[in-house]
């Protein structure tokens, strides 16, 4: 903006001769006046174009972009690495209050369990000795420390990773990773460079609502997929409009049956593109005999007709808990008799080390819910 202001006539003759803003002065406009208004403006803006006719208000088409953040390419910090690190640390300390009552005669712990209490407690009864034996700490080579004083800048050294572990698992949240310059982007995988490589970089995933070629709404969100952020989307954008839209266009990214419970129960009707669409189309899917799609389904009879003309009768019903929180119920379906089947090879996949193909029986697991609401979508 700032350079555009030197060299634009467009925004030469928007000031008036006035002095040339800092790139700071935008900066500090955008963060301290615009973003707390930014969504109100936005709401007021379609609203407008509603009221003009210009948007229809019945469809709104919904798609997302990642866009890269302004940080560094190596500054991750990973969820899954940092527990695995706290983990090891917490061992770490155990060991040492229990080395330390060795050591100095000191009993903090009784029911074989370590609290940060105890560790709290050990710090100030070491400190303590300290004292009473009027030792002083010794730096530098050649200086030889004494076991207390090993023992002390072991603890301190554990306190402060136990604290940089804590405070990086707060600030990921429900996140698997974030940028250290800039805590509120998230790792995700971008699209493909000319060369065909997929980058990782920190970034935003943007979501657009498109309406007459209009950007009616906008959420940016920190999850790498898009079916997370549908239901967010159309929460935020139901509270800020005074009008709801009754159709929900979108791409196979936000097909789940969480997504399609949700609209169906707020009034809405979705037209999201099953994730199977394309690759139904095949003939290796269509030839496939493993999958769920290819057997016959008896309704009355609850169970599956396998190429084999075998049944697969209900086993039992499982919940699965998403990300979100969304816990759906999944029925687990068993063949009757797979011994001796001339294609259980082809019907089987994946490998099991613990138990050979012959033993092995044919088991689906499928949402009824979820293709219920994929069948009528």
């Amino acid at each position: 903006m700032e350079k555009y202001c030197r060299r634009d006539i467009n925004f030469m003759y928007l000031l008036e001769n006035s002095p040339i803003p800092d790139h700071s002065t935008f900066a500090r406009f955008r963060s301290l006046h615009f973003a707390p208004c930014a969504e109100r403006i936005l709401a007021e803006m379609t609203e407008c174009l509603r009221a003009t006719g210009e948007i229809s208000g019945d469809a709104i088409f919904i798609d997302g972009t990642k866009i890269e953040a302004c940080a560094n390419k190596y500054t991750f910090v990973w969820k899954k690495a940092v527990t695995k690190n706290l983990e090891k640390l917490l061992v770490k300390l155990a060991d040492l209050v229990a080395n330390c009552e060795e050591l100095y005669g000191i009993k903090i712990i009784y029911n074989d369990k370590v609290k940060m209490k105890h560790i709290k407690k050990l710090r100030k009864k070491l400190y303590a000795l300290k004292y009473e034996r009027n030792i002083e700490f010794v730096h530098g080579s050649g200086k030889r420390k004494m076991p207390l004083q090993r023992s002390i800048e072991t603890l301190e050294e554990y306190l402060d990773k136990l604290k940089e572990y804590t405070q990086k698992l707060h600030i990921c949240g429900n996140r698997n990773s974030y940028s250290k310059t800039d805590n509120d982007s998230t790792f995700m995988r971008m699209k493909e460079d000319a060369m065909g490589n997929g980058q990782l970089k920190a970034g935003y995933n943007v979501q657009h609502g498109v309406d007459s070629e209009y950007i009616v709404w906008l959420t940016v969100c920190d999850q790498p997929t898009d079916t997370p952020t549908l239901i967010p989307f159309l929460k935020s954008m139901e509270e800020s409009l005074s009008f709801k839209y009754l159709k929900i266009v979108a791409d196979a990214g936000y097909e789940s049956e969480e997504n399609y419970l949700f609209i169906e129960e707020n009034g809405q009707l979705s037209f999201i593109k099953p994730a199977n669409y394309e690759i139904s189309k095949t003939r290796k899917y269509q030839r496939d005999i493993s999958r769920i799609d290819n057997m016959d389904y008896d309704e009355i009879g609850d169970y599956y007709i396998c190429k084999n003309n075998k049944k697969l009768i209900f086993s039992k019903t499982i919940k699965r808990k998403s990300k979100t929180g969304y816990i759906s119920e999944k029925t687990v379906y068993t063949c009757e008799d797979c011994s001796s089947c001339s294609y259980k090879s082809k019907c089987i996949k994946g490998n099991n080390s613990k138990t050979p193909l012959e033993e092995r029986a044919k088991n689906l697991e499928t949402s009824k819910l979820f293709n219920k609401l994929r069948k009528k979508i």
